[in-house]
Formats: C-alpha cells, sequence, structure tokens
C-alpha cells in the first residue's frame, strides 16, 4: 500500500529506537498519527505542549534515549519552547517534530490558521539546529542529522518541522532506511598524554565532574578520583559519581568558600564534562569562584572549552573516553594528601549546614534509602535547592530537576512522569506547592496512563523561596503569597491517590505503596512538620 511522509516517519523513528512519542494531536499534525498503530511506538498524550517537552526531558535523561515530541503548528511550539531551552541548557536530547503551514502558506502574513512569520527561525535559537522538510525524499537525511547530534556531539533538541502538505505527500518510493550514526569524538591522545604528564606531578590535584561524565559511571569516576587522591566537586548533574560518602567527595559545594579555597591551592583542576556555569559553581552570584592556576578540561563541545574559566590544555571530546584514557596513562596511586584536605572542607561545610537545610536533606536521605534507585525529580523549590548543595546521590543520572541551567517552574511533575516510563526503578518529583500549580494537569496524563510517577509536594505557602529571597533584601513581599487548592481534593477528582505526611515512618509506609501503585500518588508535607526537624537533628552531610 502506498505510505504518505507521515506513515514514513514513525516507521524510520522506530528503526532509531524510539519507543515513546509524546504530544496532543491537532488538525495539523493528525497525519503524523496515521501510521503509529503500524509501530510498536506507545503515544504518552500531556495536557499541554509544555508538559510534553518536560516529560521528554525526563525520559531522555533517565533512558539515556532522545525523547520525541509531536507537536501543533504556532501555539503548540510556542508552548514547547520553554522545555526546549530547559533541554537545551541542561545538554539534554529531544527531537521536537511538528508541523507547519503549507508551503504556499508559510510566512504569508495572511492569517491563516497557527500561522507564524517564521515558526523555524523562531525555534533555532533553542536548539542545536531547526529544519524544514521540503520534500518527502529529504526526511530521513534530516533524522539522520538529528540522531548524529544526539550520537555524537554535545546531546541537545532538535526541531524538524515538516508543513501539512508535505506530511500527506506520498513517500512510497523512499527506502526505509537509517543513516549510520557517529559515535562522540575520542579525545587526541596528545593531549591526554599531556594532561597525564601535568597531573601526575601535581601535588595538590583536585576534579570537577559533570554531567558529561555520567557515561562513565561512578566505577571509573571513583578509581580516577583515587588514583590521583584529588578531592572532588559534583555539579548537580554529576551526582552520584562518587559514592555517597566518599572520603574525597566534597559534593556540590564549588560555591562556597571553604571548596573556592581548596580550588585556590589546587596546582591542576581538572573538569571533565561540565560547563563550569554559574548555577554550579556561583550560585550566589558573587563572581567568587576563582580561575584555577592550571585548569584541564574536556568537554564535547569545543566552544565551551574556554566560558567562562580559560583553559591551560582544552581536550575536545568525549569526557567518558578521557577518563579511561587517563587511568591507563597515570601512574599508580600516590598519597597527595587529598581525603585530608577534603576532610578538612568538609568539617568547615558542615558548619554552615543550617537547620533547615538539614531537615529537608534527612527528608531526601529517608527517601534515597527507603526507595533503592529512585530518581529525584526536581523543580525550583528549597529541598531541592538545598539537596542540590548537600545530597549525596549514590548513583550518576538519579537526581536533575530544573533549578540548575535555564530555571523554569513546573518541571517536576512531567518530568517525573516521563522518568518513571523510562525506567522501572521509582521516579519521585519534588515540586513546591507553588511550582506544581504551572503543570498540574499533567496528573492527569499519569492517571490515564498508569504511570506510578510520585509527586512530593513541598507546602511553604506560596513562592517561600522567593519569600525569603524578597525579605533578605528588605523588599515589599507582593504576589508570593498565593492560594493552594486542597491537594487530596484535587486528586480525588483526578482519581489519584494522595496522603498527608506528618511523620518519617508514614512517608516509609506511603512511599513504598506508591512505588507498587498502578498509578501517580500525590505526597503532601509542609514546611513546618515537626518530624522535618526531628529528621535534621540526626542529619549526617556526606552521607
Amino acid at each position: 500500500m502506498p505510505i504518505t511522509c507521515g506513515e514514513l516517519l514513525v516507521r524510520l523513528l522506530e528503526q532509531y529506537d524510539v519507543d515513546t512519542v509524546f504530544g496532543i494531536p491537532g488538525v495539523h499534525t493528525v497525519e503524523l498519527y496515521r501510521g503509529l498503530p503500524a509501530t510498536n511506538i506507545r503515544h504518552i498524550t500531556p495536557r499541554h505542549e509544555q508538559g510534553a517537552g518536560f516529560m521528554a526531558d525526563g525520559y531522555a535523561r533517565r533512558s539515556g534515549k532522545p525523547g520525541v515530541c509531536f507537536i501543533i503548528t504556532g501555539p503548540g511550539m510556542t508552548n514547547i519552547a520553554t522545555a526546549m531551552r530547559q533541554a537545551m541548557a541542561d545538554s539534554v536530547p529531544m527531537l521536537v517534530i511538528s508541523s507547519v503551514n503549507s508551503v504556499a502558506e508559510m510566512g504569508s502574513g495572511e492569517g491563516y490558521l497557527h500561522e507564524m512569520p517564521d515558526q523555524r527561525a523562531t525555534m533555532e535559537q533553542l536548539c542545536a539546529f531547526s529544519k524544514t522538510i521540503w520534500r518527502a525524499q529529504d526526511l530521513p537525511k534530516a533524522l539522520a542529522q538529528a540522531f548524529n547530534v544526539f550520537a555524537g556531539a554535545r546531546p541537545q533538541p532538535v526541531h524538524i518541522q515538516i508543513p501539512v502538505d508535505v506530511i500527506t505527500a506520498a513517500a512510497d518510493e523512499i527506502p526505509i532506511r537509517v543513516g549510520a550514526l557517529t559515535q562522540a569524538p575520542e579525545p587526541a591522545s596528545a593531549l591526554l598524554d599531556r594532561a597525564a604528564e601535568l597531573l601526575a606531578r601535581a601535588h595538590r590535584p583536585l576534579i570537577c565532574y559533570g554531567g558529561g561524565a555520567q557515561a562513565a559511571g561512578q566505577g571509573v569516576a571513583t578509581q580516577l578520583a583515587e588514583r590521583l587522591d584529588a578531592p572532588t566537586l559534583l555539579t548537580a548533574n554529576g551526582k552520584g559519581l562518587l559514592p555517597a560518602g566518599h572520603p574525597l567527595s566534597l559534593g556540590s559545594n564549588q560555591s562556597f568558600e571553604p571548596a573556592r579555597e581548596l580550588i585556590r591551592e589546587a596546582d591542576v583542576v581538572l573538569a571533565l564534562g561540565t560547563e563550569m556555569g554559574q548555577t554550579d559553581y556561583d550560585t550566589e552570584a558573587n563572581a567568587g569562584f576563582p580561575q584555577p592556576e592550571c585548569l584541564i578540561r574536556v568537554d564535547i563541545d569545543p566552544a565551551q572549552l574556554n566560558r567562562p574559566y580559560l583553559a591551560s590544555l582544552a581536550i575536545a571530546g568525549d569526557a567518558n573516553v578521557a577518563m579511561r584514557g587517563l587511568l591507563e596513562r597515570l601512574p599508580a596511586h600516590s598519597d597527595r594528601g587529598g581525603a585530608q584536605a577534603a576532610a578538612a572542607v568538609r568539617a568547615r561545610l558542615i558548619e554552615k549546614l543550617t537547620p533547615a537545610m538539614a531537615g529537608q536533606c534527612a527528608l531526601l536521605k529517608l527517601i534515597r534509602d527507603t526507595l533503592p534507585g529512585v530518581a529525584f525529580v526536581g523543580d525550583s523549590t528549597q529541598p531541592v535547592y538545598f539537596g542540590t548543595i548537600a545530597f549525596e546521590a549514590t548513583e550518576p543520572g538519579t537526581w536533575f530537576n530544573s533549578a540548575t541551567g535555564y530555571g523554569t517552574l513546573g518541571y517536576g511533575l512531567p518530568a517525573a512522569i516521563g522518568a518513571r516510563l523510562a525506567s522501572d526503578q521509582p521516579a519521585l518529583a519534588i515540586i513546591g506547592d507553588g511550582g506544581i500549580q504551572f503543570t498540574l494537569p499533567e496528573l492527569m496524563a499519569a492517571v490515564d496512563h498508569g504511570i506510578p510517577a510520585i509527586i512530593l509536594i513541598w507546602h511553604n505557602n506560596g513562592y517561600g523561596e522567593i519569600r525569603d529571597y524578597m525579605k533578605s533584601r528588605d523588599l515589599p513581599t507582593i504576589g508570593e503569597d498565593i492560594a493552594a487548592p486542597d491537594y487530596r481534593v484535587v486528586c480525588s477528582g483526578l482519581g489519584a491517590a494522595s496522603a498527608r505526611i506528618e511523620s518519617a515512618a508514614d512517608l516509609c509506609t506511603q512511599l513504598k505503596t506508591a512505588a507498587a501503585a498502578d498509578g501517580p500518588t500525590v505526597l503532601e508535607i509542609h514546611e513546618q512538620d515537626a518530624f522535618i526537624r526531628e529528621l535534621g537533628a540526626d542529619h549526617v552531610w556526606f552521607s
């Protein structure tokens, strides 16, 4: 039977191992759906295109595969724009396939449905590239280009738009053929030799691991840190690359003076797979992070190697390959006093641990220990801010949030849905009572599809973090004191399970029940609950 370009698309996606698509069908995209029943691709329907993008983001981070979205022309694309920029900021692979007006109507200015002056030009600022498919035969090449970005370059969103009349064009003469995928470039051997020489001679080395080092795994990352006897800092997306409580771990404390002093004293700093951006290295925005005396940077993106800090040795390539290459070149472990230096810094950091931080981080640790393998999917809310500093993940890829990078609200709930779809392990969103109102309707998507995502609402009566920020600067508190619905009533109406948590024992019981459920569960904790303070009293940081 003859097939259309839309049918060719889903067959090609299946060949690229796509098993899930997030989207809301509309009159300009329905022809993308014609061929779905003939594939093994499942379709998840969010309640808003921004939710589709956040779900694809969470799915990609947890699965390691690009999240794929089908998005309507015009408003659908502007709705997903925030999610695309969040994914771009955090190097998350996402394929956004949209419709666009017919070839004759594009850019006409005559008021056609969903018309934009230049949709592709608008979206190209939010992705690695944005491409229009003018002929059905161009589709296989465009998809090959997109999946090569995901496989061999810095992962970022890609946007492919197809005019509605091209979607329905005949494509039965076009072979269903995928392009060969490249691998991430390997670092130059001579540069790795030079890096190993510098590190072998160093007396006070220090390591900074970022999310780009995740694929190496905890074993390789730990072995490299121990080989160098180097105190090690982890970005939010690098959490878990050292085991919780490891004697060389400094956690994610690049923005605090005790860790910065150690960086100033280091004779070589090795930064692997990290952009060294403000939301990891200068959270107080005081421009206090020091330019290291000797900075070795390894990054898959050559453009990143000298920003925002100049490298002494810049190595373009896969950080994971570089880590293994350095291990092959470095001599056996020698004692450089790294563990003792790290312990001294940790002791000074612990002095700064406030009761609020201790309680919230103890809460996160309790969840981690109750649900082994759980992925924490955070929004911009207080426990996520504190956890990004002080929480120790047990494995890479199990702590990610929207509080770093682009920093949007509303991410946690839909991203946790995507993460749970990607893995049999639990996924738990941490989101404030204000932030969840951005994307609360996405709870219905989890109900629709029986997705047992766990949603932990941190209730602090509105935008608590913003309220505290205003007060700290002697500003009038305006606009932060928003009302919240009775979430148990809301969940009852939506068909989701819910519970108000008032003790640690109750939390553990509810978490286990939620993880085994056949749909989403919302758990609500209030900031002032006594059991949070009780947990904090016994909390041990760096564990």
